[in-house]
């Protein structure tokens, strides 16, 4: 399941992160267009129907689809790393259906979900090739799934790839195999359980066969040519519901790319002499993508005459200067006769260091008489950092004109602890203690058995009250506009599964015009110099209610810290606004049969959070929690996610329990991924506001967590920032 959650009144489309560039069209003896690779028929770098060594630079994102008359190929490859090419896809088969229950799937076509990955082994040298290992279709269900081992190398104009195919890639047999025994000679393409497991034993078995091509840059830059020997002969393929082997009268295939800029590109290829395939995709590098920001002149330093007393309109002016040009929303301002604190909430600037120099300048150009100033970064009104600057180094830094703006850093003090004492007389107070907004929601899903493609629109409205400092109350209301989910179905697919129905139940959920998603106190806290809890009750989310709490220590710079959260909830009742389910066994519902829910129950984690894990992966956050699930089951959760220079983060979890693949059903284990994408990319402000973007291959009760509105690592960013680190091209 994919689903989108914009709440940020400035969108632009993904596709505005991409530049158009124009195209050298002609190249002369002297100056030979570069060669670009391009996407396979299967997504990631390759040539039609076999991959080659090559790859994206880091970062590179392409979003593409291939169609012939037997599949149709959605895909989205992303270059994680220069050495780790990740690929996922859909394929669907056109005249096969995705079950032979009507009642379940109706007329959906076969979907095949896949993930591959391809590994680069040997970076090309003047005399060795580029080499790289690769797995298709991993933990799939068997229709492409394959490994290879493949080199390639670059001689002016032509890139020659050479490789062997196991699996789907190597079917044609030319190395080993004995098509006697079947058309993959002999390889076990049953899965595994009820599927989404990695089965290591089948890999490299079977057929084998050699497989290579070549790729040629003409003359005129939009055009690429490719020449391919493919490596499988469709034998296996089961396209028909009589399982027809595919027409083919050809081991080769050819193909053209043509570039429409950096940003895209149009294939059309004739494969196995039979079959005529076209595609497209469009690209960016999340490593490169800038915003284009609108932002308010940054302030010149030029103090007033020096005065020990501003007025209550010049305390004013200051804060909404403060809370505009620099960024610190809801702040406050205190004087002691030597020091300004400013304390407020950093939501402008992911580059701190920008606000803070913004704030100083602002500062000092009152002329107030300070022999420092101190910065309190909140959120939620919880101190979270503290920054000295003295004020006589600011001043002499910022005199010396051909100094670095990041040089001014040097008059920053980050202090180990945080002062709860009194900072001094209050002078300003422009904190709004009631905040309320509303903001379209977009929910779509992919790979459905109901349908390929659901999605709802509505508007969700959210207010917050600080009833004090530290007493949190908040509410969110969601109004349905449209949408497609009356497709589907309250059954889950009769596996034999007898788990509480904690997550399955979306579309009970989803059938009130007007439903309340949270409602609930917080209490939040910080003790001591690196604690911070927080308390909660109330209907947490839109499928439980309870209270609970979580208590973090987080060291101020550090890459880790350690978390636990604890939680007692009941199961909300669909239909009701503030009713729970009180029987845990529920009668049978339209063409559903009875089933079970959530009445109580504990849950909760221990999590470890560490940033470039081991020092061995740069822009990497690593999550590890263990603990207890909604449906009771007991197992760990890691999560993995990648940030990119741009602050685009690529994230990835996979949970396992103590339910086995049978108990769990068709998937075998939560997984699932996600991108998380800064608003700023996407608007003309700056902002330190983010949007999501999830995909869940598969909805399944086994391994699922309560979904707490607030997250203390979350709150906690400015001390090792992640979610707000600043752009660092």
């Amino acid at each position: 399941m994919m689903t989108f959650n914009a709440n940020y009144r400035r969108r632009r489309l993904f596709c505005t992160l991409v530049l158009i560039a124009p195209l050298t069209v002609w190249a002369d003896e002297f100056d030979y267009p570069e060669l670009n690779h391009s996407q396979y028929d299967f997504g990631g770098v390759g040539l039609l129907q076999m991959p080659t060594a090559r790859s994206l630079p880091e970062g590179g994102f392409a979003l593409g689809t291939t169609y012939n008359d037997d599949y149709v190929h959605f895909y989205t490859s992303l270059q994680l790393f220069p050495w780790l090419e990740t690929t996922i896809r859909y394929t669907q088969v056109h005249d096969l259906l995705y079950s032979d229950d009507p009642s379940f799937s109706g007329d959906t076509k076969y979907t095949d979900k896949s993930i591959d990955g391809k590994l680069r082994l040997l970076q090309e040298s003047y005399w060795l090739p580029e080499v790289a290992i690769g797995f298709r279709d991993i933990g799939g269900t068997g229709l492409f799934d394959g490994e290879y081992l493949v080199g390639s190398k670059r001689a002016g104009p032509f890139d020659f790839s050479l490789g062997v195919g196991w699996g789907y890639m190597g079917n044609r047999a030319n190395l080993t195999g004995n098509k006697h025994l079947s058309a993959d000679c002999g390889r076990d393409t049953a899965y595994a359980g009820n599927g989404g497991t990695v089965d290591i034993g089948r890999m490299f078995t079977g057929c084998a066969s050699l497989f290579g091509g070549i790729e040629y840059q003409t003359p005129y830059a939009p055009l690429s040519l490719k020449l391919e020997y493919d490596g499988n002969d469709y034998q296996s393929d089961f396209v028909t519901t009589n399982a027809s082997p595919m027409a083919v009268s050809s081991d080769w295939n050819i193909g053209a790319t043509y570039r429409l800029g950096t940003w895209g590109d149009v294939q059309l290829a004739y494969e196995r002499g039979t079959t005529v395939t076209a595609g497209v995709n469009l690209y960016t590098n999340f490593n490169q993508v800038t915003p284009f920001w609108l932002d308010s002149a940054t302030p010149t330093y030029a103090p007033e005459a020096t005065t020990e007393k501003l007025t209550e309109q010049e305390w004013q002016r200051l804060s909404e200067q403060l809370a505009h040009v620099a960024g610190y929303q809801n702040n406050q301002l205190f004087y002691d006769g030597q020091t300004v604190t400013l304390s407020g909430e950093q939501a402008k600037y992911r580059d701190r260091a920008e606000g803070k120099n913004r704030a100083a300048t602002l500062i000092a150009n009152t002329g107030i008489e300070a022999k420092q100033y101190r910065i309190v970064e909140q959120r939620l009104r919880q101190p979270i950092t503290e920054t000295l600057i003295s004020a006589d180094t600011y001043a002499t830094l910022v005199d010396i004109a051909s100094l670095d703006k990041k040089q001014y850093n040097q008059a920053f003090t980050p202090s180990e602890t945080i002062k709860l004492a009194s900072y001094g007389e209050q002078k300003s107070d422009g904190r709004k203690h009631i905040r309320a907004g509303i903001a379209p929601v977009f929910i779509q899903s992919i790979g459905g058995s109901e349908s390929f493609y659901m999605y709802s629109l509505g508007i969700s409205g959210n207010a917050d009250v600080h009833v004090t400092d530290h007493l949190l109350a908040s509410s969110s209301l969601y109004i349905n506009i449209t949408d497609t989910y009356d497709k589907f179905k309250y059954t889950v697919p009769p596996d034999g599964t007898d788990l509480k129905r904690v997550r399955t139940l979306n579309r009970q959920y989803l059938e009130d015009t007007v439903r309340m998603t949270n409602l609930q106190l917080t209490y939040l806290d910080h003790w001591q110099d690196n604690w911070f809890g927080q308390a909660y009750g109330g209907y947490l989310e839109t499928m439980f209610a309870g209270v609970g709490g979580e208590v973090l220590y987080r060291p101020m710079n550090s890459a880790w810290a350690i978390g636990i959260d604890t939680n007692y909830v009941k199961q909300r009742e669909p239909g009701s606004a503030l009713g729970l389910y009180a029987d845990e066994v529920q009668p049978a519902r339209g063409n559903d049969r009875a089933f079970r829910v959530q009445t109580g129950t504990i849950t909760g984690h221990a999590s470890l959070y560490w940033q470039n894990p081991l020092g061995l992966f740069d822009g990497m956050l690593a999550k590890l929690s263990v603990g207890r699930y909604l449906t009771e089951d007991k197992g760990m959760t890691l999560e993995l996610s990648k940030q990119f220079n741009s602050g685009i983060l690529v994230g990835a979890y996979a949970t396992k329990t103590d339910l086995s693949a049978e108990e769990f059903g068709e998937g075998s284990f939560t997984k699932g991924f996600y991108v998380s994408i800064p608003f700023d990319l996407l608007s003309v402000k700056p902002t330190t506001a983010r949007g999501r973007i999830a995909w869940q291959p598969l909805q399944r009760d086994g391994g699922q967590k309560l979904n707490k509105k607030y997250s203390l690592y979350e709150i906690t960013d400015g001390r090792s920032p992640w979610y707000t680190r600043s752009i660092s091209h």
